[in-house]
């Protein structure tokens, strides 16, 4: 079994609920059978958001410090940092699983043609450029509503994830969805906090759900 190191705290309950759907993902009937993880579960990392560069080196000194730590592959419960994935793996020498890669899997596995993304602005990008890739097309938010997603954001990462959060995230997923998205990605980790596929009518791609399953297959070499 592979030694999981991940890039966390971006923020810190995000990379709490992606730890917790690792666990869930883990075929386990003993403490043993769980993946070994070390973590550097760092609040610190610059916003992401602001100065594309200046997180970089930041995650790269994470990432080797993972390695050195016994880390065989690394994951990161951050979206918008998979801007620096290759830093990352440059900076470790380890294979990154790419969270952005495997959101995208699973929208295709829906069969949706039309892909909303609920995300930052710069990993809009990355998700509107990888979608065109694989023939799909990315559905975002107008300005007025990204700029409220990010307010959204910001609360979540403050700790609020009442029922007003929710009712606003929930309302973007559907502005998605009305202008024909027939899936969403929850392109922030953030998200799942708030917004749950229970809720929607079209499919709720959770990243971090699906990067914990990846991690258990590239880990344990079963999902």
């Amino acid at each position: 079994m592979k030694i999981l190191g991940v890039l966390g705290g971006m923020g810190p309950a995000a990379t709490l609920d992606f730890l917790g759907k690792l666990q869930a993902a883990t075929p386990a009937a003993a403490d043993q059978d769980h993946i070994r993880v070390v973590m550097d579960l760092n609040p610190q990392v610059p916003d992401r958001n602001f100065g594309e560069g200046a997180a970089a080196k930041v995650l790269g000194d994470m990432a080797a410090r993972l390695r050195d730590a016994g880390a065989q592959v690394l994951a990161m419960p951050c979206n918008t940092a998979h801007l620096h994935a290759e830093d990352v793996r440059r900076a470790s020498g380890l294979p990154l699983i790419d969270l952005i890669d495997v959101a995208i899997d699973a929208a295709v596995a829906t069969g949706a043609a039309r892909v909303g993304v609920l995300g930052t602005r710069l990993a809009n990008d990355l998700y509107a450029a990888r979608l065109a890739a694989r023939s799909l097309t990315a559905v975002l938010a107008p300005p007025e509503d990204q700029d409220a997603f990010m307010a959204l954001i910001y609360r979540i990462k403050g700790g609020d994830v009442g029922s007003e959060v929710s009712q606003r995230m929930a309302a973007l997923a559907a502005g998605l969805e009305g202008q024909g998205a027939g899936a969403v990605i929850a392109g922030c980790t953030e998200v799942p906090l708030a917004l749950s596929a229970t809720d929607r009518d079209t499919p709720l791609i959770d990243g971090a759900a699906e990067l914990a399953r990846a991690c258990v297959a590239a880990c344990v070499g079963q999902a």
